[in-house]
C-alpha cells in the first residue's frame, strides 16, 4: 500500500479511490492472501492494521463489531493522539467532538492528564501526570459514508457512533516526533493498564467479510 498516494487522494477528496483501496485490502484478508490479525481496542472498536511503515500507518477501524463495550472505567473517552489523523468513513456515521482544554487553571480543574504508553505486547499503561486541566465540550462534527475528516495531533476529542449502526473508517496516521498519546481522567484516579487483544484468523476473516459486505451495500 502506497501511503503518500493515499494522502494525496484524501487531499483531493477522492473518496471513491480510498474506498476501493480499503475494499481491496479487506478482500485480501477474507481470501487469506493477507495474513493479518484484527485487534480488539480498549476503546471498543476493532482495528485492522493494514500498514505500519515508520511514522506512517494505515488502519481500518470498525465500530459495532463486538456488540459489547468495555467497562466505562477503562475507556479514556476524552483523548488525543500523538499522530495526525485523516479518516474516510467507509459506511455508517461517526461523531467527533472537540474538547476545549484549559491549562491555566488549578482551583477549577476538572480532569487530570494521563499518558498512554503502548507496548508492542498489546498492553497500554495509562499513567497520571502532574498536569490538571479544565475540560469543556467544544464543536462536534458528524461524518457519514464517503466523507473525510481530520484530527491534528494533540487535539483532545471524544469519538462516538451517534445512531449505533455498524461503522467503519479508513484511517491514515503520521506520528509526530516527541508526541505521546494522552487521555483525561478523574483528578484522583490512579494509573491502570488496558489490553489490546488480538483476534484469531477466523474472527479476523469474519470481521473483514462483514465490513466488505457493508462497503458494497447501499446505505439504509
Amino acid at each position: 500500500m502506497d501511503y503518500p498516494a493515499l494522502v494525496r487522494a484524501a487531499r483531493r477528496k477522492a473518496t471513491a479511490e480510498l474506498m476501493r483501496h480499503a475494499a481491496s485490502e479487506l478482500d485480501r484478508i477474507v481470501s487469506g492472501r493477507r495474513a493479518l490479525r484484527a485487534v480488539r481496542h480498549p476503546l471498543g472498536f476493532a482495528c485492522l492494521p493494514i500498514l505500519r511503515d515508520g511514522a506512517d500507518g494505515v488502519c481500518v477501524h470498525l465500530f459495532g463489531i463486538f456488540g459489547t463495550e468495555p467497562a466505562a472505567r477503562e475507556v479514556p473517552q476524552v483523548h488525543c493522539h500523538s499522530w495526525d489523523l485523516t479518516s474516510t468513513v467507509l459506511y455508517g456515521r461517526l461523531g467527533n467532538q472537540r474538547m476545549d482544554v484549559d491549562d491555566d487553571t488549578t482551583e477549577d480543574a476538572t480532569h487530570r492528564v494521563f499518558e498512554v504508553l503502548s507496548d508492542p505486547s498489546g498492553v497500554d499503561n495509562v499513567r497520571p501526570t502532574a498536569r490538571v486541566v479544565r475540560c469543556l465540550p467544544g464543536a462536534e462534527q458528524t461524518s457519514s459514508r464517503g466523507q473525510i475528516y481530520a484530527l491534528p495531533a494533540g487535539e483532545f476529542h471524544t469519538t462516538r457512533v451517534p445512531d449505533g449502526r455498524p461503522t467503519a473508517t479508513l484511517v491514515l496516521g503520521r506520528t509526530l516526533p516527541g508526541r505521546v498519546d494522552l487521555s483525561l481522567g478523574p483528578l484522583s484516579a490512579p494509573g491502570h493498564r488496558m489490553v489490546r487483544r488480538t483476534c484469531d484468523a477466523t474472527e479476523t476473516a469474519r470481521i473483514a467479510r462483514a465490513a466488505l459486505r457493508r462497503i458494497h451495500e447501499p446505505e439504509p
